[in-house]
């Protein structure tokens, strides 16, 4: 069973104290005991002692009082007489003197003859006298005094039996006679009186002489004196107890000596310890109550000192509940400079260390948060680029038939009405092409590489990327360029995500907001840097949410409508430039971003700026005698490149995958090979490491087409190769003087042979 503090450190102290308490008064009630036993059994000895003292003295003081009484020369005369009337009137007047004191006599004479007992009391059996007396008398006729004592019906006599002598000189005479006197025995009221014990004298089974003995315990008395007689019922300390009319009891017990065989007459001596007992019994009282008082007061004390002492741990345990529901500003106050103080202490530093823990760990989360959002959406990204990829690669392949066949015919065809449907298609394949280099330039996974770059550069892709959607959701876009904006050191790729993310922002607000929006869009330079500046008309932002629109996960979009990452992602981009994003915004006016980066005055990488190919002027016999191997899966292109090549003398062979194409190659000689790069089967690299094998001169002058985004591999595998590889769709001009680079490096080699 579950207790508090409080009850495990009372109950065991009261328990103490109450066995304590036991143990003092289990000592004590020994100890009184011991000492109630060994001051009766010193009273007992010393009544004893006086018992056997008294009943000496008695019997001599009888002998001598009788002695003198048969002595007398009066009685010496009455016992001569002869007349027996005249003997026994003597005898009566003898017991009528107070100073004989009395109460039977019986005389006998030497020859044997017994005159009858004399006696005035009733109670006395005077037959039965003289036959207690037999004893007696005949010692007495031998001229021994003696003295005896003798049960009479209820009573107890001493008997004092004494030879009659005729001359006054006992030696020189002859016994005549004996008389016995019979007194009534007084000793035990006698004795009573003078020691403060009680006395029984028992004969035969009977109680004969004892003072104040109820009756109904008389048979008791007896049964307890026989105990005592034969040695059972003594107890371990030598004495003997027994409880008499509700009264307790030591008692010893003894034999009293008599020349009468007839009777056992014995004696118990009780010494009453009941005022003892009461005593004794007080002073446990006395001492119950201060014990139980003593008890009450030290629990109280001790509860009092518990509840002191646990109202620290109470306080301790109620903030240690309130941290574990989370609050983690309760404190403990320090009350005492103690453990309980120290305790406290120690907690205190406890809830604060878990404070600062838990903010570190919210921190953690958040940050795991947003980490865990930008790999989602990472993947997403991911995901989005191999779709576009894939799309891309699909696009690519017609794109470069649409765009290779509208320039042969603008070169056949001389119609003007033809001729501008021939631009206008060709226009809008080249448009075509621009869109899925932005989008491919967008998704693509790279690393993170900076370089100094014209942000309107920048801001035409991202226009172009979102031209579609802000044109569907009815935004007219007004833009003004700094023609002489500075450069800046930036990643181009990420700055396009900042900036579509703003304008798609923008055009998701404006769309919900009215009918028709406006976007302007402008750049310039200020200072040391350039601006960005992204200006919409749509409901502006909240003067509440403007501090905290770049905060992870904020946003106000509905749920499933935005993740609210895209602003800080933005933020940090432009953070780690080195720039500033500044929002600004009134209810109702629309909202503007400002896009703040610093000026590089490095020079830009003219190599990686796509120049325009020169014009290509048709000549048809450029590539007579000249063999060339066309590999492609996309049968419009392979038509294609035939119809571009054909004209200007070149022999063209067209297969639509890698193992037919060296099949080819086995058995024919070749002076050029163009190869798609990704083709189900063998793919371009494939083929060129077995054409490498089976020609190696060949597989020098082999030209690669891809409509696929080239991976980090394939990149180097080329560069390595040192080959050119065209990207699809391509223009003709690109693809007439890629071939001219190859089959000139053969001519050159040629030379030189």
């Amino acid at each position: 069973m579950a207790m508090s503090f409080r009850a495990k450190v009372l109950v065991p102290v009261v328990l103490v104290m109450i066995l304590l308490t036991a143990i003092l008064m289990w000592l004590d009630s020994r100890r009184a005991v011991e000492q109630l036993h060994a001051d009766a059994a010193q009273q007992l000895e010393t009544a004893e002692a006086v018992f056997n003292s008294w009943q000496q003295s008695r019997t001599d003081e009888l002998l001598s009082r009788y002695q003198v009484v048969a002595n007398d020369p009066g009685f010496r005369g009455a016992a001569g007489q002869t007349n027996f009337k005249t003997f026994r009137d003597f005898l009566e007047r003898l017991i009528d003197r107070k100073f004989v004191n009395v109460d039977v006599i019986v005389v006998t004479t030497a020859q044997g003859q017994q005159f009858p007992a004399v006696t005035h009391d009733p109670h006395i059996d005077a037959a039965a006298f003289e036959k207690s007396c037999a004893d007696s008398i005949t010692r007495a006729l031998n001229g021994q005094p003696t003295v005896d004592v003798v049960r009479n019906g209820g009573y107890l006599l001493d008997v004092v039996s004494i030879p009659i002598h005729i001359r006054d000189d006992p030696a020189n005479d002859d016994i005549v006679g004996a008389v016995s006197f019979g007194v009534q025995n007084t000793i035990a009221e006698e004795f009573n009186q003078l020691t403060h014990s009680r006395l029984i004298l028992i004969s035969n089974g009977r109680i004969v002489s004892t003072s104040g003995l109820d009756p109904d315990t008389r048979p008791e008395v007896v049964a307890r004196f026989d105990q005592l007689s034969t040695g059972r019922g003594i107890t371990s300390h030598g004495l003997n107890e027994i409880m008499l009319d509700n009264e307790h009891f030591l008692c010893v017990s003894g034999k009293l000596a008599t020349g009468n065989r007839d009777h056992n007459l014995g004696y118990l001596i009780l010494s009453s310890y009941e005022k003892q007992l009461e005593v004794r019994q007080e002073t446990q009282h006395m001492i119950l109550f201060a014990s139980s008082f003593a008890i009450l007061f030290g629990a109280s004390v001790v509860w009092l000192l518990v509840r002191k002492a646990t109202q620290p741990l109470n306080e301790l345990r109620r903030s240690a509940e309130a941290v574990g529901r989370g609050d983690f500003t309760r404190r403990v106050e320090v009350k005492y400079d103690d453990e309980c103080g120290e305790l406290a202490r120690v907690f205190n530093q406890m809830t604060e260390n878990l404070k600062n823990s838990r903010e570190q760990l919210e921190m953690t989360v958040e940050t795991l948060k947003t980490t865990q959002a930008q790999l989602i959406q990472s993947e997403k990204l991911s995901g989005i680029g191999e779709f576009i990829s894939g799309v891309a690669h699909e696009l690519n392949n017609p794109l470069t038939s649409v765009l290779g066949f509208s320039e042969l015919l603008r070169q056949s065809d001389k119609d003007p009405k033809h001729k501008k449907y021939l631009d206008l298609i060709h226009k809008s394949a080249l448009r075509c092409q621009k869109i899925v280099q932005a989008l491919l330039s967008f998704a693509r996974r790279r690393a993170p590489e900076r370089k100094p770059v014209c942000l309107n550069g920048l801001v035409e892709s991202a226009l172009e990327i979102l031209q579609y959607q802000l044109r569907t959701s009815n935004i007219e876009v007004i833009t003004k360029f700094d023609p002489e904006l500075p450069l800046a050191m930036v990643d181009p790729h990420q700055i396009q995500q900042v900036i579509v993310n703003i304008i798609n922002n923008a055009r998701q607000a404006m769309e919900s907001h009215q009918p028709k929006g406006l976007l302007n869009v402008s750049t310039e330079s200020q200072g040391d840097s350039v601006r960005v500046i992204l200006q919409d008309n749509g409901p502006g932002i909240p003067e509440e949410n403007l501090s905290k629109i770049f905060d992870p996960f904020f946003t106000t979009k509905d749920v499933g409508q935005g993740t609210g990452l895209g602003l800080s992602l933005c933020y940090g981009i432009i953070k780690e430039h080195g720039g500033r994003i500044v929002p600004r915004s009134k209810p109702g006016e629309g909202a503007t971003f400002v896009i703040e980066l610093p000026i590089t005055h490095e020079a830009a990488d003219v190599t990686d700026e796509k120049r325009p190919p020169p014009p290509d002027a048709t000549n048809l016999r450029e590539g007579a005698g000249i063999k060339v191997l066309v590999i492609d899966d996309e049968e419009p292109i392979l038509q294609m490149v035939r119809e571009a090549l054909t004209p200007r003398g070149y022999e063209v062979d067209i297969v639509p995958d890698g193992e037919s194409g060296l099949k080819k190659l086995s058995r024919k000689k070749y002076d050029l090979a163009l190869c798609d790069w990704k083709m189900p089967g063998l793919n371009g690299q494939e083929v060129y490491e077995r054409l490498r094998d089976l020609n190696p001169s060949l597989s020098d002058r082999m030209i690669f087409i891809t409509g696929d985004v080239i991976n980090e591999h394939a990149r180097r595998f080329l560069e390595q190769q040192k080959k050119i590889c065209l990207s699809k769709p391509f223009a003709l001009a690109d693809f007439h003087a890629a071939i001219k680079k190859v089959l000139g490096l053969k001519r050159a080699e040629a030379g030189n042979l």
